[in-house]
């Protein structure tokens, strides 16, 4: 089956997710998250790309992006190939790492871009474990975990409460 083409065009918004294999985890350590972020942030100077957010789950990412150039593609394969190489050396594995292709769904409504925001930051807590939380529990969750953009929000007072 041949693969549906991608919008891509200078100034595109996406989101992105992409989800390890067999739905395995994408991260074995904090380490391997670190790298990732480096890996990201580092390939988005070279290709063009703003990062707007971000949250690493165990299995799975997400990013909100915006490329200034028609290059998701270029930018997407560089990074998910340098990752992938860089897990699989470390950890001693081969094969296949990501569950297919990543997906990229792209925004047109600006209106939109606080509603996604708000769903990729909300992600860790919106896992089985912590379904019986009240909201101030998982509130306290998020101001502590440091796998997503959430914090940079909101010590930039971007985010109203």
């Amino acid at each position: 089956m041949v693969r549906p083409l991608r919008i891509e065009y200078p100034g595109a918004w996406y989101h992105v997710t992409c989800r390890g294999n067999e739905r395995k985890n994408i991260f074995s350590e904090d380490r391997d998250r670190v790298t990732f972020l480096e890996t990201l942030f580092g390939n988005a100077e070279l290709y063009g790309v703003e990062i707007h957010g971000y949250v690493l789950m165990d299995n799975h990412y997400h990013l909100l992006i915006m490329t200034t150039e028609a290059n998701l593609q270029s930018f997407m394969q560089r990074f998910n190939t340098t990752y992938t190489v860089y897990y699989n050396r470390r950890h001693h594995r081969s094969g296949h790492f990501y569950q297919g292709r990543y997906k990229a769904i792209l925004i047109e409504a600006d209106h939109y871009l606080l509603e996604l925001s708000r769903y990729l930051h909300l992600n860790p807590v919106r896992i089985k474990k912590y379904s019986n939380l009240g909201i101030q529990e998982k509130q306290a969750i998020l101001h502590k975990y440091p796998w997503s953009s959430y914090g940079g929000y909101m010590t930039s007072g971007m985010c109203s409460q």
